[in-house]
């Protein structure tokens, strides 16, 4: 392994309470969650995701197993985790009257991928931290424990967009229509993750990565904006 240290809780979505007003205890849990966040992975990575306990993780950590999984409930959910905030933030973007859905659901993923880039730019070295995050996204493909996690992590945001397009549509989120419409919509996620492993091919700069990822999931998001932007107004038999 590299000397260097990742801050692999830097890749994460912001958490709520996380600015500057947040009080100690906040700040103390804060702390807490990113030292077990990035010891975790780093061991994970070092050793293989099924070779590492949360005994060992908690060891190193100099902490109990059961404060670990007072942050974290599963052993998964170390590497990959859907914060409350995050699935709060993706429900209000989708329900936002102004918006369509499709735009909603790229405002969310901009900001992922902003995430991503703003971490890349602020490495001292570029292709060092490339191959880091190149090595966790082999870990996730290449592990079935954390494959399955995923997949649940996406069910979930399904699911929640599923009420919210039921709720902007009048159906019910036992109808086809949002049903259909939410799964397309958290697909442009699995579009952006699949097109950030492209493109980070350690020979673009970020913004070049910025730009191919953007573009890509734009020409998804093109074969659903025709479908789904007026979604919200139609009901069933009057489309």
């Amino acid at each position: 392994m590299s000397s260097h240290t990742v801050d692999w809780m830097a890749l994460r979505a912001p958490e709520e309470g996380a600015g500057p007003a947040g009080g100690l205890r906040e700040r103390r849990k804060r702390a807490t969650r990113r030292l077990l966040v990035d010891t975790a992975t780093t061991m994970f990575l070092e050793r293989g995701f099924d070779a590492v306990t949360v005994v060992q993780i908690a060891e190193v950590c100099e902490v109990s197993p059961t404060t670990v999984f007072n942050y974290f409930p599963t052993k998964e959910s170390l590497v990959l985790d859907l914060p409350d905030d995050l699935l709060a933030a993706l429900t209000s973007a989708l329900a936002e009257p102004r918006t369509t859905p499709v735009d909603g659901m790229l405002s969310i993923l901009d900001g992922e991928l902003d995430n991503l880039i703003g971490w890349l730019q602020a490495q001292p070295d570029y292709a060092w931290a490339v191959d880091a995050v190149q090595r966790f996204e082999a870990m996730v493909r290449d592990t079935p424990a954390l494959r399955a996690h995923y997949r649940q992590m996406l069910a979930r945001m399904t699911d929640a967009a599923c009420q919210v397009i039921a709720v902007r549509s009048g159906l019910s989120p036992s109808d086809p229509e949002p049903q259909i419409a939410a799964s397309s919509l958290i697909g442009l996620w699995s579009v952006q993750v699949a097109s950030s492993c492209k493109h980070l091919d350690g020979h673009k700069p970020p913004d070049q990565v910025r730009q191919a990822v953007t573009a890509e999931v734009r020409r998804a998001a093109d074969l659903l904006n025709a479908g789904l932007c007026d979604f919200a107004a139609v009901r069933v038999g009057t489309a």
